[in-house]
């Protein structure tokens, strides 16, 4: 592949989960810090300004991960898993914030958080930096799960 092409096709790769997740942001979460605001909150539940800002440095590590990943490996599971837990990381806004399905997007964030886990070994198999990066992803994925967790034995009666 020649030099142009690479980097055009890494900066896509780097800047798909950044785009896809403010997008999904502004189509899912537009009222969520109300919803947020209103409803009981588990302990331990950060401030609602949190969330942009530690997803928008989780989609900038999943990106150099994929990447990193991509490059130092042939394994073609790299690019399924990543897309996967991409398309599952967007699909749990929709579910929660848009659709108010809080049950579902219970159950997704734990698929989501196994989809991740999956990635990360994979990805630190392909290239030890790729899946050490990973980490603070999945940690704030089963910290996410717990959240949904607790919402949803909090709020379920609503």
């Amino acid at each position: 592949m020649n030099k142009p092409l690479k980097v055009f096709r890494n900066i896509v790769h780097l800047a798909t989960p950044i785009v896809g997740g403010t997008l999904i942001g502004r189509y899912a979460t537009q009222n969520a810090r109300q919803d947020y605001q209103k409803e009981q909150n588990p302990p331990l539940s950060p401030p609602g300004i949190t969330f942009p800002i530690v997803w928008s440095g989780l989609y900038i590590a999943m990106g150099i991960a994929y990447t990193v990943a991509r490059d130092a490996s042939k394994d073609k599971s790299i690019p399924i898993l990543h897309y996967t837990q991409l398309g599952l990381n967007f699909l749990w806004s929709i579910l929660y914030f848009r659709y108010k399905l809080r049950g579902a997007a219970l159950i997704e964030s734990y698929a989501l958080f196994s989809a991740v886990i999956i990635t990360a070994v994979q990805f630190y198999k392909a290239n030890k930096f790729s899946g050490l990066i990973m980490i603070p992803y999945a940690m704030w994925c089963a910290f996410a799960s717990y959240l949904a967790t607790g919402s949803w034995l909090l709020n379920k009666e609503e």
